[in-house]
């Protein structure tokens, strides 16, 4: 039995040691990290990767308080369920709704509070469609700028070298890193799964850059876009996301509370696609600037170009420059595993839901949306 024992034991190292091996050549974190990543609910995943702090504003903003009754029930998939059974059966963690500026209902589940920080997963996109429009405004880059003319180390000698920022931002760069994957240990070593867990999205890029369409051509929702915006962003500005955010998003907010971006390695580069994190209140504050008539942080040409759809997405939405549009005057900032930034200029209601759907549920997006229509419109 001891015999039995060590062999087994002899036959798990070396696996082990392996699959530690091969995770370190295509830049993946160590086996047992990667397992963990990969079975951690939404709400765990920003601790499980290193990060890059965003301080919260030196002066923070205050909320109006009001108060408001959400629908005593509503529709969704097919029946007519309690709003709180709405909450519950699609992870909710929190909910808020905001009417004007005032924060007129704020609801938080499973433990969570108003300072409990929460990931957004794609709603980073639209974070980093802010930092883009910025450098447009200050002419340091222009949508008809290529890629690699603006980093010139990822030129492929393919239409890769065509892909510009106008094709980054309406998802048709073509670039062939498909964001569909299965679910569970089967999804885990496809391209986007790597991107996400990758200790370095650079070398990611570097050795990602076949082509699947012409650039321009075709859209597909594609996260490898996002991720070369920001990559752009660091390169023109000389800092890193985190401190170009901070300045010109974050501290113009008064956002209250401290925000993480995370990284594929200590001191690395930011995941612009995924992974910034904060609280619900401090996502309906950016949510909310969005919406004025003069804001802090957006010019009206970038708004513009965020609030006009440019293609049609999943479920059959606009989209444009890293924004939804489910319905038509709707912007909505979108993450996986039930992340909503929903703002509604024609009612001024933003309404931020975080969740922590498993991936399977990940087209419920289609079957939220039109409850969250229903309430902002409510009034």
């Amino acid at each position: 039995m001891l015999k039995l024992i060590r062999k087994t034991l002899v036959v798990i190292l070396v696996i082990y040691v392996a699959l530690f091996g091969l995770t370190k050549a295509i830049r993946y974190p160590e086996p047992i990290a990667a397992i963990k990543l990969g079975l951690a609910p939404a709400s765990k995943t920003p601790d499980l990767m290193p990060a890059h702090t965003i301080k919260a504003a030196t002066t923070s903003a205050i909320w109006k308080i009001g108060s408001e009754q959400m629908p005593a029930t509503v529709e969704f998939e097919g029946a007519t369920i309690s709003f709180d059974e709405f909450l519950t059966s699609t992870h909710t963690n929190a909910f808020l709704v905001i009417r004007d500026g005032v924060l007129t209902y704020e609801q938080y589940l499973n433990g969570m509070d108003a300072h409990t920080r929460l990931p957004s997963y794609s709603v980073a996109k639209t974070m980093t469609s802010l930092m883009i429009g910025k450098l447009i405004d200050s002419g340091q880059l222009k949508e008809s700028d290529t890629f690699v003319s603006i980093l010139p180390q990822y030129k492929a000698g393919t239409s890769f070298d065509k892909v510009t920022v106008k094709d980054l931002l309406d998802m048709k760069a073509g670039v062939g890193v498909s964001d569909n994957y299965p679910t569970g240990p089967s999804g885990w070593g496809v391209a986007i799964a790597q991107m996400y867990a990758s200790t370095d999205v650079d070398w990611f890029l570097m050795h990602n850059r076949m082509m699947k369409e012409e650039p321009g051509t075709f859209a597909e929702y594609r996260s490898v876009d996002t991720q070369m915006l920001g990559m752009i962003i660091k390169e023109l500005t000389g800092k890193s996301l985190v401190d170009y955010f901070s300045e010109n998003v974050w501290q113009k907010v008064g956002a209250a509370d401290v925000a993480t971006w995370n990284v594929d390695r200590v001191g690395g580069t930011e995941k612009a696609f995924c992974c910034f994190n904060a609280t619900a209140r401090d996502y309906a504050l950016v949510g909310t600037e969005l919406m004025k008539p003069t804001s802090n942080i957006i010019s009206d040409a970038w708004l513009t170009r965020i609030s006009t759809p440019a293609v049609t997405l999943d479920y059959g939405w606009g989209y444009g420059a890293q924004v939804w549009h489910p319905f038509a005057g709707i912007n909505l900032m979108l993450g996986l595993h039930g992340q909503f930034v929903w703002m509604d200029p024609t009612n001024k209601t933003v309404i931020v839901k975080l969740s922590d759907e498993p991936t399977s549920s990940d087209g419920r997006s289609a079957r939220v949306a039109p409850v969250l229509k229903l309430i902002s419109e409510k009034n």
